[in-house]
């Protein structure tokens, strides 16, 4: 596990042996995501209590915990998608509602299609993810160049002129994944990325996620388990109830959480820990 973040633009970067963490040159503590106190209601019921997080430069931070537990409510809020009740976010040091340099940022919402119900093709979809870069919305050779790099970091390079339509569920993710990543962000946040994804899909993102890492991207992200992206992980925090019950290492998996293949879609039974096995 590694202690040191790591610094640099995304370049695609050669990575380590496959399921270790690359090294790289140390980077400043700069603050690229923060919450402090921060509450969030959706509509009448409170989601966030006082969450506090911070996620510094070349860190991979997880946000972990059952259903209902608020991780998807607070990376929402991060992207301005669900407005505080109290608290403040702030981005590259800066306050959301200040914050207009979103270029620098690539956002994985979760469990969408690619399309939406508008036809389009994948090399489509994914160029969408370069308008916060491009001038006056034409498209230049380096925006070009960026899309095609998304695609074949995904493993869609051979799809680029399919209907998103065509696709199965996967491969919606992986979509979705190079229209964040054809932005070249800075910040990669992503909100259950794994979840409901084949295992060949799973193997291939966990790849592109260690290519983004090992470029020094600073990654949040929202997860039921860890999975192949362990060894990516730098922090875990765990929310309870809408509250941080964890902020460190991150916790092993337990009971059946631990077994090969176990797929964490599915509501608690009574008399199962309510923190999902994420805690020992």
């Amino acid at each position: 596990m590694r202690t040191e973040p790591e610094t640099g633009p995304p370049t695609g970067a050669e990575t380590g042996p496959e399921g270790e963490r690359p090294s790289a040159a140390p980077s400043s503590q700069e603050t690229v995501v923060s919450l402090t106190g921060a509450g969030a209601s959706l509509g009448s019921r409170p989601v966030l209590r006082g969450v506090d997080l911070a996620v510094r430069r070349g860190e991979v931070v997880a946000l972990l915990g059952a259903n209902g537990s608020g991780k998807s409510t607070a990376i929402r809020t991060v992207v301005g998608q669900v407005p505080l009740d109290s608290g403040e976010v702030s981005l590259f040091g800066t306050p959301l509602k200040s914050f207009r340099d979103w270029a620098r940022v690539g956002y994985v919402p979760q469990r969408t299609t690619a399309a939406s119900g508008v036809p389009a093709t994948v090399r489509e979809v994914v160029s969408s993810g370069r308008l916060a870069r491009t001038r006056l919305g034409l498209p230049r050779r380096a925006d070009r160049a960026a899309v095609d790099r998304a695609l074949e970091l995904v493993g869609m390079g051979g799809r680029a002129k399919d209907s998103v339509n065509a696709l199965s569920g996967g491969q919606h993710q992986r979509v979705l994944i190079a229209r964040a990543l054809a932005g070249e962000p800075e910040l990669l946040i992503m909100d259950e990325p794994m979840a409901g994804v084949d295992l060949a899909s799973q193997q291939v993102l966990a790849g592109t996620l260690r290519e983004q890492v090992a470029a020094g991207v600073t990654v949040l992200l929202v997860l039921h388990e860890l999975g192949a992206l362990e060894p990516l992980i730098d922090r875990a925090v765990v929310l309870r109830d809408g509250c941080v019950q964890h902020d460190g290492p991150p916790p092993k998996a337990v009971g059946q959480h631990a077994l090969p293949g176990h797929d964490h879609v599915h509501p608690h039974a009574d008399g199962e820990p309510a923190r999902a096995g994420l805690l020992t």
